[in-house]
């Protein structure tokens, strides 16, 4: 076998979009999976996820329960981004939107 013509084959991930998006900060990740040959892209496959600040739950007594989203999985750069956008206002407006609007 010739080593000489030997090609590396190799996948990247990488999380190319980050948008902040909304009046509550609602943040989308684009995460885009790449296939490389010896570091020259061969194709790209793409995954979109959405995080809100507040989750919220109507109880069977018609109480509320609200959780702020935990973002210790995400990437270092979603939490500064989630951290920095999403105060104490933004998840009470939420928190007030959530039980306005759903049924």
């Amino acid at each position: 076998m010739d080593r000489r013509n030997k090609m590396a084959l190799t996948k990247e991930t990488t999380q190319d979009k980050i948008e902040v998006v909304g009046a509550f900060k609602s943040i989308q990740v684009r995460t885009k999976i790449a296939v490389l040959e010896d570091g020259v892209e061969l194709s790209a496959s793409f995954n979109r996820h959405m995080l809100q600040c507040v989750y919220s739950v109507r109880n069977d007594d018609d109480s509320w329960t609200h959780a702020d989203t935990d973002v210790s999985g995400e990437s270092t750069e979603v939490q500064a981004i989630a951290n920095a956008v999403w105060t104490d206002s933004v998840k009470a407006a939420k928190r007030t939107e959530n039980e306005t609007s759903i049924v």
